[in-house]
């Protein structure tokens, strides 16, 4: 039988759970502030290296340069003004956090069906799984 160092959702105190969803949190509204700056770069960098993202009804990404390409065209085309509204955070365990959300910007609106937030070795929350899809298209 192996033992997971990992602390499940039910072994962390309500202040723990409360301070992970802070720092995801804090980390989604950078990754957006990045994505409205323009930083293609600073976007993908919100991934792990092999990370999946599920853009529908577009297509998939996986790893860091399909990902930065995706992002750097979309920002390119003219893609801004990201806001996210009704978002939805809940802790798997102390490295994992998932999160849902409409989105909209000047091109278009949403839905975030998971944003999978890891915190890695180095203490940095990133995306392992990514899925959105884009309900409408603004003209």
């Amino acid at each position: 039988m192996t033992h997971s160092t990992q602390a499940s959702v039910e072994t962390l105190s309500t202040s723990d759970r409360a301070a992970l969803i802070a720092e995801v949190s804090a980390t989604s509204n950078a990754w957006i502030a990045s994505f409205n700056a323009g930083n293609a770069e600073a976007c993908a960098a919100g991934y792990e290296q092999d990370a999946l993202m599920e853009a529908k009804p577009i297509g998939e990404y996986r790893g860091h340069d399909e990902i930065f390409t995706f992002w750097h065209s979309f920002i390119d085309s003219g893609a801004g003004e990201l806001v996210y509204s009704n978002v939805k955070l809940a802790v798997i365990d102390a490295t994992t956090v998932l999160l849902s959300a409409d989105w909209r910007m000047n091109v278009g609106r949403g839905i975030i069906t998971e944003e999978r937030w890891v915190k890695g070795d180095d203490g940095k929350w990133r995306l392992r799984f990514d899925a959105f899809e884009v309900q409408e298209r603004f003209e």
